[in-house]
């Protein structure tokens, strides 16, 4: 029987600490003296195995983006940016080789919407042994009304939005324009966070392979919408090219 849904530990996810909410949590990624079973690093770029390995039949690992527990992704100079997202692309292709994986999953949450519970920016990049994510998707999710396009990367506000109402999509080739890619999440993440719908708290990032192209979205999150949680019913928000205009108009 092909597998379709995840098993969550819920007695790991116990244990999780959670600061997106609670302040005085202690963040786990500023100590850097106690982090262990680190993979990889790039300067203050760190990957190493998720300490709370909630998802059974997987491989955990986090991504910590910055020593800087204040900042967020919108926020980075632009050489840190790239570094970021080039460090953890190379790392999910990488993953992506090994055969034990079914498929491989690559994406950030920020904000108390965001289904995150650490505030620190961060990234996780999961290896499914039993579940292929790419059965789930199909190519219309990444089509929009077109908001730029530079080098061979477009950005875009999906027409055809996978959740519902606004989908921001950027599609190029794989490591090929990456600091134009990166560019664009960062625009979308500052537009969401600064502009959109009185300043947004929460946004996810996630990333996709898409034949020989890298999709991403990046999808303001709000409470979800019944319709979709009991129906899958996604809803398509009639000032769609408003917010097309609107991003326009600051960022191009």
């Amino acid at each position: 029987m092909k597998a379709t849904h995840l098993y969550f530990n819920s007695f790991i996810g116990s244990q999780k600490p959670e600061n997106i909410t609670n302040q005085d949590t202690a963040c786990p990624f500023c100590d850097r003296n106690t982090l262990v079973d680190i993979l990889d690093q790039d300067g203050d770029i760190i990957l190493l195995k998720n300490k709370y390995p909630v998802l059974e039949d997987a491989v955990q690992t986090v991504l910590i983006e910055t020593a800087n527990c204040g900042s967020e992704l919108s926020l980075y100079p632009k050489q840190h940016l790239y570094r970021v997202i080039r460090f953890g692309i190379q790392h999910w292709l990488a993953m992506e080789k090994d055969p034990a994986f079914a498929s491989v999953i690559f994406y950030k949450n920020h904000g108390p919407y965001s289904g995150g519970t650490i505030r620190h920016p961060h990234m996780q990049i999961v290896g499914l042994r039993k579940i292929d994510y790419r059965k789930n998707i199909k190519p219309e999710y990444f089509v929009g009304e077109l908001i730029d396009e530079k080098r061979g990367v477009t950005l875009n506000l999906s027409t055809l939005p996978r959740i519902g109402f606004f989908e921001f999509n950027i599609v190029g080739k794989t490591l090929d324009q990456l600091e134009q890619t990166a560019d664009y999440i960062q625009t979308i993440a500052h537009y969401i966070l600064n502009h959109f719908h009185r300043r947004c708290k929460s946004y996810n990032l996630f990333f996709y392979r898409v034949n020989d192209s890298v999709a991403i979205k990046l999808t303001p999150r709000f409470v979800t919408s019944p319709l979709f949680i009991g129906y899958a019913i996604p809803q398509l928000p009639n000032r769609l090219l408003d917010v097309v205009t609107e991003v326009r108009s600051i960022y191009f």
